[in-house]
Order: structure tokens, then C-alpha cells, then sequence
């Protein structure tokens, strides 16, 4: 699950242009939304939103690649 702090949020849409799986979007007051059925938990949203609005606790970065 992602955590999307709206009131940060500018809705400049970059989480959803990155979002592979197309799970966010942004609602009618430009905020970004996530449609956790599709999402993957990649952590995509998270690294490029700008306005630091987007976080995924860390038990939710299970797709997480370990070294």
C-alpha cells in the first residue's frame, strides 16, 4: 500500500506517468489517487514524485530487488 499525503501533492502527474501499471491517476482535485488492486508496490511514484507526497512504508517494498 501507498501513502499519498494530498495536501503535498501539486498534481503535476509525474507518479502517473511513471507508474507501469497504470494504478494512479488524478482525481477531479488534481490530487493523486492509487487503485491499489493494480498496483505493484514498485516504489516508481515514490521515487520520482517531486513534492515528496508519495511514501510506501517499508513492508510494502516487497518487489524490492536484495543485494
Amino acid at each position: 500500500m501507498i501513502l499519498i499525503t494530498r495536501q503535498w501533492c501539486k498534481g503535476c502527474g509525474v507518479c502517473v506517468a511513471f507508474c507501469p501499471k497504470k494504478a494512479l491517476h488524478l482525481d477531479a482535485q488534481e490530487k493523486a489517487v492509487c487503485d491499489e488492486e493494480k498496483c505493484v508496490q514498485c516504489g516508481l511514484c515514490e521515487l520520482y514524485c517531486p513534492d515528496l507526497a508519495i511514501e510506501m512504508p517499508e513492508e510494502g517494498k516487497e518487489n524490492e530487488v536484495q543485494q
